[in-house]
């Protein structure tokens, strides 16, 4: 599986009973996706990424273009705005971890990149 591919897949709705990605299935799609790391935060595992951008416009430009697919996927990351970088956070609340679907629009920002 590529980062188009996955890029490509469906979100799905999560509900409370969602059951998270395995620690397996995780490095196996971390390896899909560059520059991504898991991270944890308050005991919350979350997909973490810092994009490099030539200025502060840049970097809120890349941010107004996850925060369109984020809207379209109704899947919300954190995002950080700085001068010449975007930090973006993906995890899922609902289930207090990481889900697909994290993965999934993990991959869709570095298509925005």
């Amino acid at each position: 599986m590529s980062t188009t591919d996955l890029a490509a897949e469906r979100c799905t709705a999560c509900r409370p009973d969602s059951v998270p990605v395995g620690k397996q299935e995780a490095a196996r799609l971390l390896a899909q996706l560059p520059g991504w790391e898991v991270v944890v935060e308050d005991g919350v595992e979350q997909l973490a990424a810092t994009f490099d951008c030539k200025d502060f416009a840049a970097a809120l430009a890349f941010a107004n273009r996850v925060g369109e697919l984020a809207e379209a996927a109704d899947h919300h990351p954190r995002i950080v705005v700085e001068w010449g970088r975007a930090s973006v956070r993906w995890w899922t609340h609902t289930i207090g971890g990481l889900h697909r679907n994290d993965f999934i629009m993990a991959a869709r920002c570095l298509m925005a990149a």
